[in-house]
């Protein structure tokens, strides 16, 4: 077994992360139904074994890994429609198609995390969508449940959540991370009047004969009544002065290029919801503060959440033309932000003070015996390891929090300051 492991974390995990520009993920080919349970070509590593595993436990799946950990045999189930719904890392279950598989077919992107709404907007330390559905999974959440990440960001839970049926609670300081996660949401809800100002918003990007009023794209943009198609197309500005700030793109071009997958991609989340029949989890997303939560004693069904990696990357800098342009003032909105304060040690030691308040606010909202998962990791910030993960653990047991599992999880983008994560399954005992 332990072979087989080393196979799977080296060799193995090298030639798929190769592929990735092969569109691999999306083969539809049938599988014999002697296929019980075949993992998604994707699962690269071992944290997402561990995960995919879990999930099927938390299903109540009795199972038995085959073929190089590629296959399972399943033993027994209670609801095997259940598995196809639900399950994050799986392909095929006794021949059928999962959920999830026919999901990740709806992407406008060549990155596979990128599907439907997911890759609007380059919000830097986005989750891993397939982690978050995995994790929902895990936690027991399910149709009608609420699960709260009172650090929304870009807004992965709140999707996921919505496919799962699951109701979310998003709470951000950020309106940036506000208002993309609305968008990714909501926008479902109003295809037709975003096409409907298609015409008039993109003959307000580049003066022409049919602009000589001269009127601006956010005059336009103003007009628009409906508040969700308003903030789309606000969004759509922001893509594209994002491109324009970190790859030099042309703004009008990259505006139109993005609106047109933009609103594919919505009509493509709604396409899914209608061959899928999926019953959608309720939104709720609102600016306001981690250490202060607009919540009820124990009225969550459970937590998923990822702090800001704010002592590795200072979120406010990175976002900077975004929040200018939805006009606020970077010096005021600083001092809102979770460990972006001060320097040297006294940046770390506000940061901890953050983190207690926020911890203490997720131990207060979540509902006794429930699970509150933490994707967390150590940074390095002047030379120096900053212990955030034992921190957090330390701070969590001292509040009350039981940690039932400790997840390492490798992760890509910020290798400068950070190289692995961990995922912290927490129960309120």
């Amino acid at each position: 077994m332990t072979n087989e492991i080393q196979n799977f974390k080296g060799e193995r995990m090298l030639q798929r992360a190769k592929e990735l520009d092969s569109f691999w993920a999306y083969n539809t080919d049938e599988l014999p139904k002697d296929k019980q349970l075949l993992l998604l070509d994707n699962v690269q590593f071992i944290y997402e074994l561990a995960l995919a595993q879990l999930e099927l436990q938390s299903l109540g799946v009795r199972f038995e890994v085959t073929n190089g950990l590629r296959e399972f045999k399943l033993i027994e189930t209670k609801n095997e429609e259940e598995l196809q719904k639900k399950l994050a890392y799986f392909k095929f279950v006794k021949g059928k198609p999962t959920y999830y598989f026919q999901i990740i077919q709806k992407n406008r992107t060549r990155s596979v995390n990128q599907y439907l709404t997911h890759w609007i907007y380059p919000y830097k330390g986005k989750f891993h969508p397939q982690m978050i559905r995995a994790l929902l999974n895990i936690t027991g959440l399910g149709w009608g449940n609420t699960v709260l990440d009172p650090f929304i960001g870009s807004g992965t839970t709140a999707v996921e959540a919505q496919l799962l049926g699951i109701n979310c609670l998003g709470i951000d300081v950020s309106p940036l991370c506000v208002l993309q996660s609305k968008v990714k949401t909501e926008s479902i809800d109003v295809l037709p009047q975003i096409r409907e100002w298609k015409e008039e918003i993109t003959k307000r990007i580049k003066p022409s004969l049919f602009n000589l009023e001269g009127k601006t794209i956010d005059d336009a943009i103003n007009l628009i009544p409906d508040e969700k198609a308003k903030n789309f197309y606000r969004m759509a500005k922001l893509v594209a002065i994002s491109d324009n700030a970190r790859r030099g793109r042309e703004f009008s071009n990259a505006f139109l290029k993005n609106l047109e997958v933009m609103i594919s991609s919505v009509s493509d989340y709604i396409e899914i919801i209608k061959k899928l029949n999926l019953k959608l989890g309720k939104m709720d997303i609102k600016t306001g503060d981690s250490r202060a939560l607009p919540l009820n004693k124990e009225s969550i069904d459970g937590i998923v959440t990822s702090p800001p990696y704010s002592i590795a990357l200072d979120y406010v800098l990175n976002d900077a033309h975004a929040l200018k342009e939805l006009g606020y003032d970077l010096s005021e909105i600083r001092e809102e932000f979770v460990g972006v304060r001060g320097k040297g040690q006294t940046r770390i030691d506000l940061y901890n003070e953050d983190m207690k308040k926020s911890l203490e606010e997720m131990f207060r909202v979540l509902k006794p015996k429930k699970y509150a998962v933490i994707v967390i990791g150590n940074a390095t910030y002047m030379g120096q390891e900053v212990k955030t993960v034992e921190f957090t653990i330390n701070y969590a047991e001292k509040i009350g929090f039981k940690l039932v599992k400790n997840i390492d999880k490798i992760i890509f983008g910020l290798y400068n300051v950070m190289q692995k994560e961990n995922i912290l399954v927490f129960q309120k005992v």
